[in-house]
């Protein structure tokens, strides 16, 4: 029983190529997301959320492209860093 919980568990990563063909699949071929990721060993919640971001990204739905999501990111860490350097000049 362990063995499978740590199966369970185990966080797999797929390929952007893999994940651009399963939202092709519910997308363009008109499959439930369900059927879809039965045939593809996958989760639902996995490719529901990848179907969701392809959809914004395509603007058939509202919410930050996946190049928003990145430039936000990487916005957040600038101004953490931005304010670790403004914290130790004030402290000298």
């Amino acid at each position: 029983m362990a063995g499978m919980e740590e199966q369970r568990r185990r966080r797999r990563s797929f390929t952007e190529e893999f994940k651009r063909d399963a939202v092709a699949l519910v997308l363009e071929e008109n499959r439930s997301i369900a059927d879809v990721a039965r045939s593809l060993g996958i989760g639902e919640t996995n490719l529901g959320n990848w179907v969701r971001q392809a959809r914004i990204d395509h603007g058939e739905r509202e919410g930050l492209t996946t190049s928003e999501r990145a430039e936000l990111v990487e916005l957040r860490r600038e101004v953490s860093r931005l304010r670790m350097e403004r914290e130790l000049l004030i402290s000298q």
